[in-house]
This record gives structure tokens, C-alpha cells and sequence, in this order.
């Protein structure tokens, strides 16, 4: 048998790794379980749609696509962490995303309540913010991880593979 991992089992760790913000994790092990993320979510929509639960929530959700959301929270925000770590970023890295988005919120909530246009377009010039934070954020998550050793840990590619997965 080789020693080798196949998408699944990369697709898998982050579910075995739940909350474990340490360490890095490898361009592979990110993305197989982000299209495992993905295809659940169209699995789950699919079914929703067809039993009629679709759209319960928020006009989006329905109840199982919200539990798997929040049940792939804490695992998504980990892998992610240790993307960053493997580029030899810190986790809080993926803030530049998700923060100019809340603040589009609170803008947009002050404008819907006070009528300010100002306050309105400060709303839409953050979304411009939020927008180049995901690319960003994005280009970060598609770089190679450094080579070797790095602050975070040892390369998730050095040695076995089998070891890496015991990690």
C-alpha cells in the first residue's frame, strides 16, 4: 500500500485537525477541503430545495445548510490559519476580509436608519476595501507554502507522507 494521500484524505484532515490553529497546512489539504465544503453545500441545497426547506433562513439557508455552516465554522477558520502559516503569515491575516465587511454593515445600517447618503457611500467605498481584502487574501491562500522550516512549523511536504498526516 503507498503512502501517498489522495484528495479525500486531504479533504478530510481539516475535519481531524477541528480546532488546531497551530501548525501549516499545505495548498492541497486547504483546497480539497474547500470542494468538499463546496459540493456539500450544493448537496444540501439541492435537498433542501426538493424537501421544500429552502430559503427559511436569511432568504439563503435552510436549516441544514445553516448547521453545516455553523458546524464547519471553527475547522474552515483552522485550515485557513494554517494556509497562512504554511505562506509564513500569521492567521490574522484572513481579518482583511471578513473586518472592512462588518464595518460595511454598520455603515450601511447608519445610512438606512439616518437617510445620509455620505454615510451610504462610505458604505460602498469600504465594499470596495472589503473586495481587494479577498483578493488578497485570496492570492495569499494560491501561494506555495515556504519551503522548509518556518516560524509556524516544520514543511507539511518534507519526509514521509504518511508522517504528515500523524501530525
Amino acid at each position: 500500500m503507498t503512502n501517498e494521500m489522495t484528495p479525500i484524505d486531504w479533504a478530510k484532515r481539516p475535519l481531524q485537525k477541528y480546532a488546531d490553529f497551530s501548525g501549516r497546512a499545505p495548498r492541497a489539504e486547504y483546497w480539497w477541503y474547500t470542494l468538499g465544503v463546496i459540493i456539500a453545500y450544493v448537496v444540501l441545497m439541492v435537498v433542501e430545495g426538493i424537501v421544500g426547506l429552502d430559503g427559511m433562513i436569511f432568504g439563503v439557508y435552510g436549516p441544514l445548510s445553516l448547521l453545516m455552516m455553523l458546524a464547519l465554522l471553527v475547522p474552515g477558520l483552522a485550515v485557513t490559519a494554517r494556509r497562512l502559516h504554511d505562506t509564513n503569515r500569521s492567521g490574522w491575516w484572513m481579518l482583511i476580509a471578513v473586518v472592512p465587511y462588518f464595518i460595511v454593515g454598520v455603515l450601511a445600517g447608519g445610512a438606512a436608519a439616518s437617510g445620509s447618503m455620505g454615510a451610504l457611500a462610505g458604505a460602498g467605498l469600504v465594499s470596495l476595501l472589503a473586495l481587494v481584502g479577498a483578493v488578497v487574501l485570496l492570492v495569499f491562500l494560491v501561494l506555495p507554502g515556504t519551503r522548509g522550516d518556518n516560524r509556524y512549523g516544520p514543511d507539511p511536504y518534507a519526509g514521509d507522507a504518511a508522517a504528515t498526516v500523524a501530525a
